[in-house]
């Protein structure tokens, strides 16, 4: 064999030379909230959990209902008489006379048997095929439950991580013009011009700048490890966030005057597949009258014999069919009083759904409330950015021009600082409270 047939059965025979195999990334490239909220739905434990449910579910429905199909079973046993049983036999010359006792058959027995049975009516059996589909649904919105949770707790993390990096960033800003605040307090108090209270004013105000910085980058790091978790994300790998500040602002638009549809609710949803099941309770209890009917074959193979190395020399089989009628007539009133519990049951259900409507009402409006009253704070607080923003550079040119003293430049920088801070605080609570009002309503996508 020649070096090139060499080389073309090598790769024939392992493939992987032409085509690395991929590895599974456990990581995201670009960590826009979307692609957050995606890998969460992937990787969240609770959401794996519901997902392994819903299969667990699957097989136990179908374990139900193979109940429906024909029952084939092998049964087989041995038996020996160590002392033989005794048949009394009248003698039918003289009646009034001494009976007989006579043992009868031999000392051992053996019986293999093939049986088959068939459920033809059974409430149990009926309830798992008559429930299948709403125990399913059931289960399956326990998973959309659970996937609107991670979604709302995956963006307010986000919208955290993203607070916390804006005041950092607000803070080295600061931190910049109060460290240039300070070299000209101190130039002019070298010079003769000021006296050394700016240049303290200053430096405290530096300090105190420094120490928010160090806090702000302290919580910054608990707030990823909490985003991690909500998103099921390794804690050992490093999450770059990605996003856009101005698409964030157009994002917090909404429509208030939609109404609330409680159906568009999955609690709502979740009590309404539980109603039905409740009702197919009821039905089932009351099925308990109606008797139950099957039918079965059998058939056996006997082998007997006095000598246990001839007991399978011969065999006498014999075949039987039939049908199984049960109807318990008196239970002492159990099935009387389980049809009772179970429509006190499907009542409580119905008090139930109540009392959410109620709920989701109270939620929607506290949700909207809470909304519009960020809303019109965000709109103050873009406008008091302007504005602080525009005082503060008039005043250090007026201090750096002689006209203005420094306390009115510390004033100035503390209103700048604060109304930064307000504005991205401002911005992440109206984007929270709008997952919450989409929450309320029951539209929130993922």
């Amino acid at each position: 064999m020649n070096g090139v047939s060499a080389l073309l059965l090598l790769l024939i025979l392992y493939p992987s030379l032409l085509y690395p195999q991929a590895t599974t990334d456990t990581t995201l490239q670009e960590a826009s909230l979307p692609n957050c909220i995606r890998y969460g739905l992937d990787h969240q434990p609770a959401i794996q959990a519901s997902l392994i449910d819903e299969e667990i579910t699957e097989t136990t429905i179908k374990n139900k209902l193979a109940d429906w199909y024909p029952q084939l079973n092998i049964t087989a046993n041995y038996q020996h008489y160590l002392k033989m049983p005794v048949t009394i036999f009248p003698d039918l010359n003289n009646p009034t006379g001494p009976k007989r006792e006579i043992q009868t058959g031999v000392r051992n027995y053996s019986t293999p048997q093939l049986a088959l049975t068939q459920t033809i009516f059974n409430r149990d059996v009926l309830l798992a095929s008559r429930t299948a589909r709403d125990v399913r649904l059931q289960v399956r919105q326990t998973t959309t439950a659970n996937k609107i949770d991670v979604v709302a707790a995956i963006s307010k993390a986000f919208y955290d991580v993203l607070l916390t990096r804006q005041q950092i960033q607000v803070l080295q800003e600061t931190i910049t013009r109060l460290d240039r605040s300070l070299k000209d307090a101190y130039y002019q108090y070298q010079s003769g011009v000021a006296d050394k209270i700016d240049y303290k004013r200053a430096t405290i105000s530096l300090n105190n700048a420094k120490a928010d910085l160090k806090a702000a980058q302290e919580q910054l790091t608990a707030r990823y490890a909490y985003l991690k978790q909500q998103m099921g994300y390794p804690a050992e790998q490093p999450l770059r966030l990605s996003f856009d500040t101005t698409h964030m602002e157009g994002a917090i638009a909404f429509d208030t005057l939609q109404k609330v549809q409680y159906e568009s609710r999955i609690e709502f949803q979740q009590l309404q597949t539980q109603q039905r099941l409740l009702q197919a309770n009821v039905t089932y209890n009351q099925w308990s009258y109606i008797p139950t009917l099957s039918a079965f074959g059998y058939y056996n193979v006997v082998y007997q014999n006095d000598e246990f190395s001839k007991l399978y020399a011969h065999s006498f089989p014999n075949l039987y069919i039939g049908l199984q009628f049960a109807w318990p007539l008196f239970q002492g009133g159990k099935r009387m009083w389980n049809i009772r519990q179970a429509n006190l049951q499907l009542k409580r259900n119905d008090v139930e759904m109540t009392d959410l409507k109620n709920n989701i009402n109270t939620q929607y409006s506290q949700a909207m409330a809470t909304y519009k009253s960020n809303l019109t704070d965000f709109y103050a607080q873009k406008e008091n950015l302007d504005l602080a923003s525009d005082v503060y550079n008039t005043l250090q040119l007026q201090y750096k021009s002689g006209v203005k003293t420094y306390l009115e430049v510390i004033i100035a920088e503390t209103d700048l600082h604060t109304t930064q801070l307000n504005y991205y605080n401002s911005l992440y609570q109206v984007l929270s409270s709008k997952i919450d009002v989409e929450k309320a309503l029951g539209t929130l996508s993922y």
